[in-house]
Protein backbone atom coordinates (compact mmCIF):
# COMPACT_ATOMS: atom_id res chain seq x y z
CA UNK A 1 0.00 0.00 0.00
CA UNK A 2 0.93 3.46 -1.13
CA UNK A 3 0.64 5.81 2.32
CA UNK A 4 -0.60 9.28 1.17
CA UNK A 5 1.40 12.05 2.87
CA UNK A 6 -1.38 14.01 4.11
CA UNK A 7 -2.99 10.89 5.55
CA UNK A 8 -2.10 12.94 9.53
CA UNK A 9 -5.13 14.96 8.72
CA UNK A 10 -7.47 12.00 8.35
CA UNK A 11 -7.78 12.36 12.58
CA UNK A 12 -9.23 15.74 12.08
CA UNK A 13 -12.54 14.41 9.96
CA UNK A 14 -14.60 12.03 9.11
CA UNK A 15 -14.27 12.73 4.80
CA UNK A 16 -12.94 10.80 2.34
CA UNK A 17 -9.24 12.59 2.25
CA UNK A 18 -5.81 10.80 2.15
CA UNK A 19 -7.28 7.18 1.33
CA UNK A 20 -3.85 5.86 -0.24
CA UNK A 21 -3.92 3.47 -2.40
CA UNK A 22 -2.86 -0.30 -3.87
CA UNK A 23 -1.55 0.34 -7.03
CA UNK A 24 -4.18 2.38 -9.19
CA UNK A 25 -6.77 1.30 -6.87
CA UNK A 26 -8.08 2.39 -3.68
CA UNK A 27 -6.76 -0.01 -0.27
CA UNK A 28 -9.28 -2.88 0.06
CA UNK A 29 -10.12 -1.48 3.36
CA UNK A 30 -11.32 1.81 2.25
CA UNK A 31 -13.05 0.05 -0.59
CA UNK A 32 -14.74 -2.31 1.99
CA UNK A 33 -15.87 0.60 4.19
CA UNK A 34 -17.20 2.84 1.75
CA UNK A 35 -19.43 0.27 0.51
CA UNK A 36 -20.77 -0.39 4.21
CA UNK A 37 -21.64 3.49 4.32
CA UNK A 38 -23.42 3.08 1.31
CA UNK A 39 -25.45 0.17 1.96
CA UNK A 40 -26.29 1.95 5.85
CA UNK A 41 -27.32 5.43 3.39
CA UNK A 42 -29.47 2.58 1.65
CA UNK A 43 -31.01 1.23 4.33
CA UNK A 44 -31.85 3.99 6.46
CA UNK A 45 -34.03 5.81 3.53
CA UNK A 46 -36.11 2.32 3.80
CA UNK A 47 -36.46 1.67 6.95
CA UNK A 48 -39.47 0.77 8.58
CA UNK A 49 -41.46 3.58 10.47
CA UNK A 50 -44.36 3.27 12.93
CA UNK A 51 -45.40 6.46 14.23
CA UNK A 52 -47.76 4.94 16.52
CA UNK A 53 -45.20 2.92 18.31
CA UNK A 54 -43.41 6.42 18.28
CA UNK A 55 -45.69 8.41 19.79
CA UNK A 56 -45.68 5.66 22.72
CA UNK A 57 -42.14 6.13 22.80
CA UNK A 58 -42.77 9.54 22.81
CA UNK A 59 -45.27 9.68 25.87
CA UNK A 60 -42.84 10.93 28.36
CA UNK A 61 -42.89 14.04 26.80
CA UNK A 62 -45.17 16.99 28.42
CA UNK A 63 -47.29 17.28 25.53
CA UNK A 64 -49.44 14.63 23.91
CA UNK A 65 -49.09 13.04 20.71
CA UNK A 66 -51.60 12.65 17.54
CA UNK A 67 -51.14 10.66 14.47
CA UNK A 68 -51.71 12.09 11.03
CA UNK A 69 -50.99 10.76 7.43
CA UNK A 70 -49.89 12.37 4.50
CA UNK A 71 -51.49 11.60 0.68
CA UNK A 72 -48.46 9.54 0.55
CA UNK A 73 -49.80 6.15 1.28
CA UNK A 74 -46.59 4.10 1.20
CA UNK A 75 -42.61 4.33 0.89
CA UNK A 76 -42.19 4.02 -2.88
CA UNK A 77 -44.91 6.61 -3.40
CA UNK A 78 -43.56 8.72 -1.20
CA UNK A 79 -39.89 8.64 -3.08
CA UNK A 80 -41.74 9.05 -6.50
CA UNK A 81 -43.70 11.61 -5.72
CA UNK A 82 -42.42 14.20 -3.37
CA UNK A 83 -45.76 16.34 -4.22
CA UNK A 84 -47.42 13.68 -1.84
CA UNK A 85 -45.87 14.07 1.09
CA UNK A 86 -46.25 17.69 1.39
CA UNK A 87 -50.06 17.82 1.77
CA UNK A 88 -52.25 15.90 4.37
CA UNK A 89 -54.65 12.86 3.80
CA UNK A 90 -58.16 13.87 3.95
CA UNK A 91 -58.62 12.06 6.86
CA UNK A 92 -56.02 14.19 9.04
CA UNK A 93 -57.54 17.37 7.95
CA UNK A 94 -60.55 16.50 9.43
CA UNK A 95 -58.76 14.84 12.88
CA UNK A 96 -57.41 18.21 13.29
CA UNK A 97 -60.42 20.53 12.33
CA UNK A 98 -61.67 18.46 15.57
CA UNK A 99 -58.96 19.60 18.05
CA UNK A 100 -59.93 21.20 20.40
CA UNK A 101 -58.62 25.27 20.96
CA UNK A 102 -57.53 26.11 17.40
CA UNK A 103 -56.54 29.72 16.73
CA UNK A 104 -54.58 29.43 20.43
CA UNK A 105 -51.77 27.89 19.22
CA UNK A 106 -48.31 29.61 19.49
CA UNK A 107 -46.69 26.22 17.93
CA UNK A 108 -47.14 23.17 16.14
CA UNK A 109 -44.38 20.69 16.45
CA UNK A 110 -44.10 18.00 13.55
CA UNK A 111 -42.85 14.63 13.53
CA UNK A 112 -41.53 13.11 10.63
CA UNK A 113 -39.37 10.09 9.20
CA UNK A 114 -38.75 12.05 6.20
CA UNK A 115 -35.67 10.22 3.91
CA UNK A 116 -34.27 8.48 7.28
CA UNK A 117 -36.73 7.01 10.33
CA UNK A 118 -33.11 6.25 11.80
CA UNK A 119 -32.69 10.10 12.62
CA UNK A 120 -35.76 10.64 13.69
CA UNK A 121 -35.65 7.74 15.86
CA UNK A 122 -32.29 8.24 17.81
CA UNK A 123 -32.18 12.23 17.87
CA UNK A 124 -36.08 13.60 18.51
CA UNK A 125 -36.68 12.46 21.81
CA UNK A 126 -33.28 14.25 23.30
CA UNK A 127 -33.89 16.93 21.50
CA UNK A 128 -38.07 17.47 22.47
CA UNK A 129 -36.73 17.00 25.98
CA UNK A 130 -34.29 19.64 26.27
CA UNK A 131 -36.86 22.15 24.55
CA UNK A 132 -40.49 21.18 25.18
CA UNK A 133 -40.04 22.30 29.02
CA UNK A 134 -38.28 25.29 28.47
CA UNK A 135 -40.87 26.47 25.74
CA UNK A 136 -43.79 25.61 28.21
CA UNK A 137 -41.90 27.57 31.23
CA UNK A 138 -41.69 30.36 29.03
CA UNK A 139 -45.81 30.51 27.96
CA UNK A 140 -45.50 29.02 24.82
CA UNK A 141 -48.97 27.40 23.83
CA UNK A 142 -47.97 24.30 22.10
CA UNK A 143 -50.72 21.84 19.98
CA UNK A 144 -50.15 18.47 20.59
CA UNK A 145 -46.96 16.07 18.84
CA UNK A 146 -48.32 15.17 15.15
CA UNK A 147 -46.42 12.25 14.05
CA UNK A 148 -46.25 11.33 10.06
CA UNK A 149 -44.93 9.36 8.11
CA UNK A 150 -43.85 10.03 4.41
CA UNK A 151 -43.80 14.07 5.08
CA UNK A 152 -42.16 16.82 3.26
CA UNK A 153 -40.71 19.68 4.60
CA UNK A 154 -43.69 21.77 3.06
CA UNK A 155 -46.58 19.57 5.13
CA UNK A 156 -46.23 21.83 7.62
CA UNK A 157 -47.36 25.03 6.26
CA UNK A 158 -50.72 22.94 5.55
CA UNK A 159 -50.74 22.23 9.05
CA UNK A 160 -49.82 25.56 10.50
CA UNK A 161 -52.54 27.26 8.34
CA UNK A 162 -55.13 24.68 9.59
CA UNK A 163 -54.44 25.37 12.97
CA UNK A 164 -53.89 28.87 13.04
CA UNK A 165 -50.54 28.40 14.56
CA UNK A 166 -48.20 31.73 14.81
CA UNK A 167 -45.22 28.70 14.47
CA UNK A 168 -44.95 25.45 12.92
CA UNK A 169 -41.68 23.72 13.07
CA UNK A 170 -41.41 19.92 11.31
CA UNK A 171 -38.41 17.58 12.52
CA UNK A 172 -37.85 14.95 10.26
CA UNK A 173 -34.80 12.57 8.66
CA UNK A 174 -32.89 14.08 6.09
CA UNK A 175 -31.13 12.57 3.19
CA UNK A 176 -28.69 10.23 4.02
CA UNK A 177 -25.63 10.78 3.34
CA UNK A 178 -22.40 8.39 3.82
CA UNK A 179 -21.44 8.16 6.69
CA UNK A 180 -24.10 10.03 8.05
CA UNK A 181 -27.37 8.14 7.82
CA UNK A 182 -29.04 9.20 10.94
CA UNK A 183 -29.14 13.29 10.26
CA UNK A 184 -32.13 15.00 11.90
CA UNK A 185 -33.09 18.39 9.79
CA UNK A 186 -35.55 20.88 12.05
CA UNK A 187 -37.35 23.25 9.97
CA UNK A 188 -39.31 25.91 11.12
CA UNK A 189 -41.94 28.51 9.51
CA UNK A 190 -43.76 31.69 11.03
CA UNK A 191 -47.03 32.28 10.31
CA UNK A 192 -47.80 28.88 8.12
CA UNK A 193 -49.95 28.44 5.30
CA UNK A 194 -49.92 27.30 1.89
CA UNK A 195 -47.85 28.52 -0.44
CA UNK A 196 -44.31 29.46 1.69
CA UNK A 197 -41.68 28.71 0.17
CA UNK A 198 -38.33 28.07 1.38
CA UNK A 199 -37.43 31.54 2.05
CA UNK A 200 -39.72 31.58 4.73
CA UNK A 201 -38.07 29.31 6.75
CA UNK A 202 -35.62 28.70 8.48
CA UNK A 203 -33.52 25.38 9.06
CA UNK A 204 -30.82 23.39 11.72
CA UNK A 205 -29.04 20.49 9.40
CA UNK A 206 -26.97 17.79 10.60
CA UNK A 207 -28.80 17.40 13.87
CA UNK A 208 -26.54 13.84 15.94
CA UNK A 209 -23.92 13.55 18.28
CA UNK A 210 -21.50 13.50 14.92
CA UNK A 211 -22.51 17.15 14.22
CA UNK A 212 -24.88 19.48 16.11
CA UNK A 213 -25.53 17.61 18.95
CA UNK A 214 -29.17 17.83 19.89
CA UNK A 215 -29.21 19.52 23.20
CA UNK A 216 -27.21 21.91 21.23
CA UNK A 217 -29.73 22.05 18.34
CA UNK A 218 -32.19 22.32 21.24
CA UNK A 219 -30.68 25.39 22.61
CA UNK A 220 -30.66 26.93 19.37
CA UNK A 221 -33.95 26.42 18.01
CA UNK A 222 -35.31 28.18 21.09
CA UNK A 223 -33.04 31.19 20.62
CA UNK A 224 -34.46 31.25 16.65
CA UNK A 225 -38.07 30.51 17.22
CA UNK A 226 -38.13 33.57 20.02
CA UNK A 227 -36.73 35.74 17.98
CA UNK A 228 -39.21 34.81 14.94
CA UNK A 229 -42.37 35.34 17.56
CA UNK A 230 -40.93 38.46 18.88
CA UNK A 231 -39.88 39.86 15.48
CA UNK A 232 -42.84 38.23 13.67
CA UNK A 233 -40.74 36.64 10.64
CA UNK A 234 -38.66 34.02 9.67
CA UNK A 235 -36.58 32.66 6.95
CA UNK A 236 -33.87 34.76 5.09
CA UNK A 237 -35.11 37.86 6.89
CA UNK A 238 -34.21 36.13 10.38
CA UNK A 239 -30.41 36.01 11.36
CA UNK A 240 -28.25 33.56 13.41
CA UNK A 241 -26.87 35.02 16.59
CA UNK A 242 -24.13 32.84 17.06
CA UNK A 243 -23.47 34.26 21.14
CA UNK A 244 -26.77 32.89 21.80
CA UNK A 245 -25.67 29.19 21.86
CA UNK A 246 -23.83 27.75 24.97
CA UNK A 247 -20.49 28.20 26.25
CA UNK A 248 -17.97 26.15 23.95
CA UNK A 249 -19.87 25.97 20.74
CA UNK A 250 -18.70 27.07 18.06
CA UNK A 251 -15.25 27.68 19.16
CA UNK A 252 -12.56 27.72 16.49
CA UNK A 253 -10.47 25.04 16.49
CA UNK A 254 -7.34 26.86 15.80
CA UNK A 255 -6.56 30.29 17.64
CA UNK A 256 -7.44 33.49 16.01
CA UNK A 257 -4.18 34.94 14.47
CA UNK A 258 -2.33 38.34 16.38
CA UNK A 259 -3.49 41.66 15.36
Amino acid sequence: MTPDPLSPWRAFTTARIALGRAGASLTTRDRLAFQLDLARARDAVYAPFDPAGFATELSSLPLPALVLSTNAPDRRTYLQRPDLGRSLSAASRLKLAGLPGQGACDLVILLSDGLSPLALQRHAEPLLSDLLPKLLLAGWRMAPLLMLANARVAVQDEVGGLLNATLSLILLGERPGLGSPDSLGAYFTYQPKPGRTDADRNCLSNIRPAGLAPTLAAAKLLQLLTAARQRQFSGVQLKDEPAALPSGFGTPLLPPPHE
